[in-house]
């Protein structure tokens, strides 16, 4: 079933639906490494006891907690990628509502070129062609909805994934060098047959590394460098909420065409406020080939 969604995905949205498809199995290893590596310190304490030997146990004992304790790191980090990917999906939702415009775009331009090679002189290629300027100048507005809403989600997608490698890493590098000191109070002095170890005497201690890493994972808290994002400024169908005309005032945001209205409420984790998906298509035609194209079909028009 996921290879016929894969399939029937639109062209404009395959790339990005097969990465997130990819991050999903990604998640999905990093929860299972988690689960194994936690059954593996529960059996790690389990083989320690079974030893008899007090300095063993000890030791296994609370080196399985700190074991355990990165395991569980696995589970969160793959929880954050999750959202990661959850902002991901947001594009990919946007770039295959683009698809269906385009192709209507596509195909009122083979109509016009089919009438031009059979009926040069037909009615029709007017009116097509002002059906085609409406839609390149709608996909003016689509193309810079397309671009804001990819360019913001792929930054916050992008903040939260790289957040939660950096999490992931120093908090099990911090688990790990108090595993490090736990292990190093043991003592493997060698003995000679008839004698014994002396009684462990590290117990203290050894709850007292404990009890660091505990704080430390507590007292943790992010040092990054942060993304800066302007996003806050996009307001509805992800267009900016004022823009500036050529005498310098400041414009209203556009009205958005009705085909565009379909996109859904997006939460942006950037500035707390909700954001619209955008809408669809673009094609690369400049707003000054739109308006030449424009007063083509209007001069056409008046020669009808």
């Amino acid at each position: 079933m996921a290879s016929l969604r894969g399939i029937q995905q639109p062209d404009l949205s395959k790339k990005l639906y097969k990465l997130i498809k990819a991050e999903n199995h990604a998640i999905a290893a990093y929860e299972t490494a988690g689960r194994e590596q936690a059954s593996i310190a529960s059996q790690l304490s389990d083989w320690g006891e079974a030893t008899n030997d007090d300095a063993v146990s000890e030791i296994s004992d609370k080196l399985g907690v700190l074991l355990a304790e990165i395991a569980e790191q696995e589970d969160t980090f793959a929880q954050n990628l999750e959202d990661s990917r959850g902002v991901l999906k947001q594009i990919r939702n946007t770039e295959s509502s683009v698809q269906p415009s385009r192709d209507h775009k596509a195909k009122i331009s083979d109509e016009i070129q089919k009438l031009k090679y059979k009926e040069p002189s037909s009615t029709k290629i007017v009116q097509l062609e002002q059906e085609l300027v409406r839609a390149e100048a709608q996909s003016l507005v689509a193309e810079a909805q397309l671009t804001n809403i990819t360019r913001q989600k792929f930054k916050e997608a992008y903040d939260l994934h790289l957040a939660a490698v950096i999490e992931r890493a120093e908090k099990q590098a911090s688990l790990a060098r108090h595993a490090r000191s736990l292990v190093n109070l043991l003592d493997d002095t060698p003995i000679v047959p008839g004698d014994a170890h002396r009684p462990f005497q590290e117990a203290e201690a050894a709850r007292e590394i404990l009890n660091r890493a505990e704080d430390d994972l507590r007292r943790w808290e992010p040092r990054l460098d942060p993304i800066r994002s302007s996003a806050g400024a996009i307001g509805s169908g992800g267009m900016p909420s004022t823009l500036s005309t050529a005498g310098g005032s400041v414009a209203s945001e556009p009205d958005v065409h009705p085909a565009l209205r379909r996109e859904s409420p997006v939460r942006s984790q950037a500035g707390g406020e909700v954001v619209q998906q955008p809408p669809y298509p673009v094609h690369e035609n400049t707003e000054g080939e739109v308006h030449a194209r424009r007063a083509n079909v209007e001069t056409t028009a008046g020669y009808q």
